[in-house]
């Protein structure tokens, strides 16, 4: 019978990853896990893709934390089918600055044996860089005033 998560397992690491239980989240995490946020790289830096357990402890640890402190995530919708899982929510947080953030953000998740083994998530990046940058994107410009790299869309 192919591997089916239980929904208290799917709440339990989001618990943890929202509570930042960082041993707690450990606990969930394969050792070679795929880790993808899609999302402005140069504002949020913390977005991209990322391989190993390493790697991914050190986003949740680290590189997470340094850009939002405080941070908080309120689930909208938690799908659990199979092995995977779908999770809508907002994000509220606090931007390294200060300033407060709100967005949303989906997260595709893939568990194994109870272990985290793909997490794919989905920002509203243009929200989401327009509160981190801390100003409106003009999304009629090619690029961005100051930012070349960064084009709406």
């Amino acid at each position: 019978m192919p591997y089916q998560v239980k929904r208290a397992t799917v709440e339990a690491f989001f618990k943890a990853f929202d509570s930042r239980d960082f041993e707690a989240v450990a606990e969930f995490i394969a050792d070679d896990i795929y880790w993808s946020i899609n999302g402005p790289i140069d504002l949020i830096p913390f977005c991209g893709e990322r391989r190993g357990r390493a790697s991914v402890l050190d986003i949740i640890l680290n590189r997470a934390p340094a850009v939002l402190p405080k941070r908080r995530f309120v689930p909208e919708v938690i799908l659990v089918d199979g092995d995977r899982a779908a999770i809508l929510s907002r994000v509220h947080a606090t931007h390294q600055g200060g300033r407060p953030v709100s967005y949303r953000m989906t997260q595709f998740l893939k568990f194994h044996d109870d272990k985290l083994v793909e997490y794919l998530s989905v920002l509203d990046s243009f929200d989401a860089a327009e509160q981190v940058s801390g100003h409106r994107l003009d999304a009629s410009d090619t690029a961005v005033s100051g930012m070349p790299d960064l084009v709406p869309i």
